[in-house]
């Protein structure tokens, strides 16, 4: 008995569904619209994590020693610095290996070149360059290095300057902007949510207005609420699937052909390899979405309905 009923409840949302294939096909449309700006939220969301990670890979801190500082004293502190839990890696770059860089980077500067040229030396001094284990453990390092350098008088430390203010501002900024698109994106989402909650309410006002007598007849003989409330719910999550799967289908060509720019232009992920990649977390966040949206849009309209 109880299967019958839910066979009969399906057939019933089914025929609701197709035989008011207008109405049901703003709704799906509406709902399509709604999950294309979920989706645009995850893969924006996904773009600028990976141009964060992208970013916080290339920053370290680059100390410069001064030009007459030993050897030494240069692996004491590089010594210590390799001791540190924060430390993940330190790169010793000598004054001679720091002019090679500098004329590779400037080779095809002459004035530059002709300028290094005329001061008959190396102007440059030995550097490290530090990578923490983790972009948060920076601080510790700076903290450490800045005491060495303010606790020795000034004739007696090696450390020139360290460099890391800029990195970390640029950190800071991209931070605060993926905070603020994240609270954009979840307003729009959610106002998107609201209309197409509010449509697919109406949606099935209007076929419950279409099928008033029907209903009048099922209460007349003793139906229960949730015998009546079945089919209309079965429209709403068909909306919610229909439009699931719509929604998925689109996002195939247009991170295809979106793909290959996000990649080149600095954020190091591929769209299209994201959405091949993660296509089961976007089904199970789309398609449920749709479905709890027409489900629920669908409960209460019949809700409101039956409370008449």
């Amino acid at each position: 008995m109880f299967w019958t009923k839910i066979k009969r409840t399906l057939r019933a949302g089914f025929v609701s569904f197709w035989r008011n294939g207008y109405v049901s096909l703003a709704s799906v449309l509406v709902m399509t619209v709604t999950l294309s700006v979920i989706a645009s939220i995850i893969f924006v969301g996904a773009l600028f994590d990976s141009t964060l990670t992208s970013i916080k890979d290339k920053v370290d801190i680059n100390v410069y020693f001064v030009k007459d500082a030993a050897e030494d004293d240069i692996a004491i502190l590089q010594k210590s610095l390799t001791s540190m839990p924060q430390v993940a890696e330190v790169e010793y770059v000598s004054a001679e290996q720091a002019l090679v860089d500098f004329r590779a980077r400037h080779q095809d500067d002459e004035l530059t070149l002709q300028a290094l040229n005329e001061l008959g030396g190396n102007p440059l001094g030995a550097s490290f360059n530090i990578k923490a284990k983790d972009p948060s453990q920076y601080e510790a390092i700076v903290k450490f290095l800045s005491d060495k350098k303010d606790n020795n008088a000034a004739g007696d430390t090696i450390i020139d300057r360290v460099n890391y203010s800029r990195n970390k501002q640029a950190i800071e900024a991209l931070n605060r902007i993926i905070a603020a698109s994240n609270r954009l994106g979840s307003i729009v989402a959610i106002f998107f949510m609201i209309v197409s909650v509010l449509i697919t309410f109406n949606t099935i006002r209007l076929a419950i207005y279409i099928f008033r007598e029907e209903i009048s007849v099922m209460r007349l003989v003793g139906a229960s609420e949730m015998y009546i409330r079945g089919p209309f719910v079965t429209v709403g999550i068909m909306y919610g699937v229909v439009s699931g799967v719509l929604t998925l289908l689109l996002l195939y060509p247009v991170t295809y052909w979106v793909g290959p720019i996000t990649a080149d232009v600095g954020t190091g992920l591929n769209l299209f390899t994201y959405y091949l990649a993660h296509f089961g977390y976007l089904f199970a966040v789309i398609v449920g979405s749709a479905v709890v949206l027409g489900a629920l849009s669908s409960y209460l309209a019949v809700r409101k309905y039956l409370r008449a």
